[in-house]
Parts: structure tokens; C-alpha cells; sequence
């Protein structure tokens, strides 16, 4: 198949992209998020199991800071014991925008999306047998 087809059948598969279709529903945890310090601060104050790790400046952020989920590559501390967000569970409007809006990242495809999106990975593979045949 051409780089150019493979593009194409990509932009198409994340415009159909609905996590609430996933089965798995974590597999985009795996490695944590960064949220901004704001957000942070109020999912603090819902007393769940979880931290916050690495402060860093990015003016990317809102609040022109950036804190992780999780530490190097381990998965979110919020995951719950069922392998789900226990923020998401707790209070939807709280989770954080980076978590709610993945498999996008400032307005563009996430450069993980391929490795961590188990529905893209499913919508692709289904696309490029389409294409092959």
C-alpha cells in the first residue's frame, strides 16, 4: 500500500474514533497522563487513591504547569483495581482534558496514538485489509 493510502486510511480512522467503543477502556492509562496544575488541584481534593508526580513548566497548560499521573512509563495512579479511571468514575467533568480528549494532543494525533490506542490499532488493521484486497 502507498504512504499516501496509509495517511488517508489513518485520518479516517481517527475521525471515527469513540472511546466508549473500546473494550478495554484503559489501554490509553498505560503510561499515565500530563494534566494541568489546576486540574490537579481539584482532583486532589476528591480524596482518591492516586498521585501526582513531576512538575515541570509547559506553556502548552493552561496554568503554564504540567504534572504527570504516574511516574516514568507506569501506569496512572488513578487507575482503580478494575483497570478504570477512578476519576472518571467518581466525576466525569473532573477527569482531566488530556484523558478525555486522547487520541489528540494539542489539536493533532497523539505521536503515541499507534502504540497505546487499542481502537485505532483494531480500526487500522481492519482499513488496511480493506485496502490490500
Amino acid at each position: 500500500m502507498s504512504s499516501h493510502r496509509k495517511k488517508s486510511a489513518r485520518k479516517k480512522v481517527i475521525k471515527t474514533i469513540d472511546c466508549s467503543e473500546c473494550k478495554t477502556q484503559a489501554d490509553c492509562c498505560q503510561t499515565g497522563a500530563w494534566v494541568d496544575l489546576e486540574e490537579a488541584k481539584k482532583i486532589a481534593t476528591l480524596g482518591l487513591k492516586g498521585e501526582f508526580f513531576q512538575l515541570e513548566t509547559d506553556s502548552d497548560f493552561p496554568s503554564g504547569y504540567r504534572i504527570g499521573t504516574s511516574y516514568g512509563y507506569n501506569p496512572c495512579s488513578f487507575l482503580d483495581s478494575d483497570g478504570l479511571c477512578s476519576i472518571h468514575k467518581l466525576d466525569y467533568s473532573l477527569k482531566p482534558k488530556s484523558c478525555k480528549e486522547f487520541p489528540y494532543e494539542n489539536n493533532s494525533l497523539s505521536p503515541v496514538v499507534d502504540e497505546i490506542c487499542t481502537l485505532f490499532k483494531a480500526k487500522m488493521k481492519i482499513k488496511n485489509k480493506n485496502i490490500d484486497k
